[in-house]
């Protein structure tokens, strides 16, 4: 892993500039687009299980870019901005954005798996029934099917496991809790949250928790992984 050297730190490295541009981009294309009552951009770039219609290869990349509010980027943007920018000045461009990306798309894929797991009861029931019976279930089966999802929330929290593996002790103030804690316990306290929303799964949940933990455990490994033989901890 590359030295640590606060003194070339940057407060917006490159990678984190540009991708807060993009995001802010195309979260004001999908603001336009949805003003005209057109949501063809969420059809196509947002990330939709492999059962869906919409499903396109692309979209594991493209979500990671998209929002479902203001508040959900400025949110993510922040804590991208927050944890990112320490990341990519300690490792560089080039290592970050395979980091943000490796976690994007791990969160993901392990989403993916748990829409499939939710979602294949409903096409087989959906499939045992007459067509008449499927043309009056058709609408509803659809909009199940073709919910989509999107945002760079799995890839911010491999940022922040990262960020929690490598300063430990650092102190950080953050939603939902505004009081000062080391970084350690802050990423436990998050995953654990994730967690627990995962296992309850209560009805009109629609946060992805598992990608939220899908990022965060690809962080951790990958971090893991390129400090195996150092074991450096900067604070």
């Amino acid at each position: 892993m590359t030295e640590f050297r606060p003194g070339r730190f940057e407060i917006l490295p490159p990678i984190i500039k540009n991708l807060i541009i993009i995001n802010s981009l195309v979260f004001l294309a999908q603001y336009t687009m949805q003003a005209k009552g057109s949501h063809i951009l969420e059809d196509l770039f947002a990330l939709h299980t492999w059962q869906s219609p919409l499903f396109r290869p692309w979209q594991f990349l493209t979500h990671l870019f998209m929002h479902g509010d203001f508040f959900h980027i400025l949110f993510n943007m922040f804590a991208l901005w927050s944890f990112g920018s320490i990341l990519e000045n300690l490792w560089g461009q080039k290592r970050f954005l395979i980091f943000y990306l490796s976690c994007g798309f791990g969160a993901a894929f392990c989403h993916m798996l748990v829409l499939y797991f939710e979602n294949q009861q409903l096409v087989n029931v959906f499939n045992s029934l007459s067509p008449g019976e499927q043309q009056y279930y058709y609408a509803g089966y659809t909009a199940k099917l073709n919910e989509a999802t999107l945002g760079a929330s799995g890839a911010v929290f491999g940022c922040l496991a990262a960020f929690g593996y490598l300063f430990p002790n650092s102190i950080i103030i953050g939603f939902p809790i505004f009081i000062p804690i080391k970084a350690k316990w802050a990423v436990l306290l998050y995953i654990g949250i994730e967690l627990f929303a995962a296992l309850k799964s209560s009805a009109g949940d629609n946060i992805a928790h598992v990608a939220h933990l899908g990022g965060a455990l690809v962080g951790f490994l990958l971090v893991y992984y390129w400090n195996r033989t150092n074991k450096r901890r900067f604070y």
